[in-house]
């Protein structure tokens, strides 16, 4: 393409008048020169904002680290619950392979054995309907 000359401006200098040529191609660089800096900046801050979005909702991002954070509390909570429990029914275990007391105990609660010339009386359960005696709801 040839270089087009364009008028820019016109100007009186003690009464000589002179006209300003440049070319297209020299207005086009002139003006991308100026541009470079403002459009340079508007992508960086782009970038930076896709960047923090990325780092925020990713894949990996924060939301899922603070999800996996929470889940794994309350897994080492029932672990911790867990672990207490073992340990609460291997003592008894170990009372109960031992201690003749509470092999006896647990005999007349969960087996209901009496000992001879002793008389087991059950008694229904009641509900807390049964429980309230009938005048004491008004």
């Amino acid at each position: 393409m040839q270089d087009e000359k364009v008028q820019v401006e016109t100007s009186v200098t003690e009464g000589k008048t002179v006209v300003a040529t440049e070319t297209i191609a020299k207005r086009a660089l002139d003006w991308t020169l100026r541009a470079w800096r403002p459009a340079g900046t508007v992508v960086a801050v782009l970038l930076a904002l896709l960047l923090t979005w990325h780092v925020i909702n990713g894949k990996d991002g924060l939301q899922v680290w603070h999800q996996k954070r929470a889940e794994d509390q309350q897994l080492r909570k029932e672990i911790n619950e867990l672990q207490q429990e073992n340990t609460q029914l291997r003592d008894h275990i170990e009372k109960l392979k031992s201690d003749p007391d509470a092999i006896e105990h647990e005999a007349r609660e969960k087996l209901h054995y009496a000992k001879p010339g002793e008389v087991i009386y059950t008694l229904p359960a009641t509900t807390s309907e049964q429980a309230q005696p009938a005048g004491a709801g008004k």
